[in-house]
């Protein structure tokens, strides 16, 4: 089932599974793709940022994007199609089509600078994927150094049809929620999804602002589909004490270049991946590291059993 602007709920960024050589593990990703399905995830989004698409080539990039669209059962998997080319986006987007993804995401490359260059480079852009391809525009100018105005997001969705979503990560951006839904009230903005990144750090209130759930990693996807739940339910302190109970992980885990080590090293911890290992150039989690995340784990599980991983043990290889 395509992707559409009544997208929902929580869709993980899953992380790519390797090996400790570097080579792509395929048996982690059956797991993980089994895991989020199981805890309840509507979606899963590969080959995102923390995803480590940068490091594969082109028949990796579509060898993982496959495997996990041909695991999932129950869920839309988004795969990201960001490429330095449309040749490669086009190939990639085609692919996982092909093999039954729901949609892909497409991230502006760092060189776009001004208002037209981003509005130009995404309607070329949706030209190349190809007009039958719903895609979602990622907006995370943190990391991708482009900013996008909540006027240039109403003018990129209202110029490409298959433009069916927005991947939040601004930072502050809790305002840009509520310019991009005021735009729909008055009618200038056409219906669209708004899933919300950034590690989750602002998710309490974001959902509060208008988005339709989370687009992000963590290693408790459990605790984004209990927020997102929650405040759809209008249980609003019940959503905030368990979010803020996850907080200080949270916020460890989105260290910039560290983040991604404590996450795979959480998810091996959990048993769904086999190794916490990055293919290089990437960053490992340090004996001091791992004794704080244990600390952290320690104060979430006085709140949430979840992260009580004491008798967790690690994936078979």
């Amino acid at each position: 089932m395509k992707l559409t602007a009544d997208a929902k709920g929580t869709f993980a960024i899953a992380p790519t599974p390797f090996h400790d050589d570097g080579r792509i593990d395929e048996r982690s990703i059956d797991r993980l793709t089994d895991f989020y399905e199981e805890v309840g995830c509507d979606g899963v989004t590969v080959l995102g940022i923390l995803g480590e698409a940068p490091k594969l080539d082109a028949a990796e990039a579509e060898q993982v994007a496959v495997r996990f669209v041909k695991r999932a059962k129950k869920m839309q998997v988004i795969v990201g199609v960001s490429a330095p080319g449309f040749a490669t986006m086009r190939s990639l987007a085609r692919a996982s089509l092909d093999a039954g993804a729901a949609g892909v995401m497409i991230a502006p490359p760092p060189s776009l600078r001004t208002d037209d260059q981003i509005v130009g480079y995404y309607k070329q852009a949706a030209e190349a994927i190809g007009a039958d391809v719903p895609w979602v525009l990622q907006d995370y100018p943190l990391t991708l150094s482009v900013v996008f105005t909540p006027a240039v997001i109403r003018k990129i969705v209202m110029d490409n049809a298959n433009c069916v979503m927005l991947k939040h990560e601004d930072w502050p951006g809790l305002e840009k929620i509520s310019t991009l839904r005021n735009f729909q009230k008055d009618g200038s903005l056409r219906p669209l999804s708004i899933l919300c990144g950034n590690g989750g750090l602002f998710l309490d209130f974001e959902m509060e602002r208008g988005a339709d759930g989370a687009m992000t990693g963590y290693a408790f996807p459990e605790l984004l589909i209990d927020v997102v739940r929650l405040s759809k339910e209008g249980k609003r302190d019940a959503a905030h004490d368990l979010f803020d109970a996850h907080l200080p992980l949270i916020r460890y885990e989105q260290q910039p270049g560290a983040g991604l080590a404590v996450r795979k090293y959480v998810l091996q911890k959990r048993g769904i991946i086999a190794s916490s290992a990055q293919r290089k150039p990437g960053a490992t989690i340090t004996p001091a590291a791992k004794a704080e995340v244990e600390y952290l784990l320690s104060r979430v599980a006085r709140v949430d059993k979840r992260a009580n991983l004491g008798l967790q043990s690690s994936a078979a290889g």
